[in-house]
């Protein structure tokens, strides 16, 4: 099967949000998100609207799409570019600019396709042609070793950097990273 990978569009939000949707649902994703089906479910049209419209031409964000030859959205990835100096997510001060991917999903009927690794290329060649960042970076669930498994295969290393979950402070997030080439 034959995927085009590519930023998302302004006004293609309700693909982002059926997507998002859809991302919430798999087995995986109490491991895998931050947020919940019910949450994101009950976000507004206007939420979505912004989501895609910043996603689609950001300074600082960028979303990317695997999309199958029938026009289906099957994959996704963000990339946030995070300035040294700035308070990242988890309030920590950057040391250097970097890119941290996050939303990563691939519909279960596409996986292990090589669609993951496509869809990190495009994210990793967007985040290195923006200005100062020096590397990638992403969290992983110490449970989710399918997911460690991809990453790694693309050419993510464990930093040694973790962050315990908010929700459970005994499961730990792993940082990966990836070196500008």
């Amino acid at each position: 099967m034959s995927y085009e990978i590519r930023a998302v569009r302004a006004d293609e939000w309700e693909q982002v949000r059926d997507l998002r949707l859809q991302a919430l649902q798999d087995p995986a994703a109490p491991i895998a998100y931050l947020e919940t089906y019910e949450a994101a479910k009950a976000r507004p049209d206007q939420f979505w609207q912004d989501r895609a419209a910043g996603n689609s031409h950001g300074r600082d964000g960028r979303q990317f799409v695997a999309v199958d030859e029938h026009g289906c959205w099957v994959g996704a990835t963000v990339s946030i570019i995070e300035h040294a100096g700035r308070e990242d997510f988890f309030g920590v001060v950057m040391p250097v600019t970097g890119a941290h991917f996050v939303g990563v999903y691939v519909d279960p009927e596409h996986r292990g396709s090589g669609l993951v690794q496509r869809l990190f290329e495009a994210a990793a060649e967007w985040s290195w042609s923006v200005e100062g960042v020096e590397r990638a970076r992403l969290f992983v669930h110490q449970d989710n070793h399918r997911a460690q498994a991809a990453y790694k295969k693309i050419g993510f290393e464990r930093s040694g950097g973790v962050v315990p979950l908010e929700a459970d402070p005994s499961k730990l997030e792993y940082e990966m990273v990836l070196s500008k080439p």
